[in-house]
């Protein structure tokens, strides 16, 4: 294992940032699952808090959720305003955004977007 380190093989630092911001930019993860994602690959606390700080440097938490909840949106645009509030609720809970960001988005994007201002599940 030694030698696999020293030569730069394993690196869970390196391996943590580019998870972190991958997962992050590309599938729309939170914070919550990042770190439980890491966490379950066995890489350390620290290094983990250092990747998901890294993988949000350039934006915040609340905009990537707007984002992702504006594109989850648009499939459910048919539905009901309250069925849609409470699936997108639940949307971006598996993807890992706390509550008080979810309720951010809901607030503001259901109110903008969905006939009716829909309310929070």
């Amino acid at each position: 294992m030694a030698d696999l380190e020293a030569r730069g093989y394993v690196d869970d630092q390196a391996f943590a940032v580019a998870w972190a911001e991958s997962r992050a930019r590309g599938r729309s993860f939170g914070r919550q699952r990042l770190r439980e994602e890491l966490r379950a690959r066995g890489v350390a606390k620290p290094l983990v808090d250092a990747a998901i700080e890294r993988a949000f440097a350039d934006t915040s938490e609340l905009s990537r959720a707007q984002l992702a909840a504006a594109r989850r949106l648009a499939i459910l645009r048919s539905r009901a305003p309250d069925q849609a509030a409470r699936r997108l609720h639940d949307y971006l809970r598996r993807r890992g955004y706390s509550g008080d960001i979810v309720r951010q988005v809901l607030r503001s994007l259901c109110r903008e977007t969905v006939p009716g201002g829909a309310t929070e599940p």
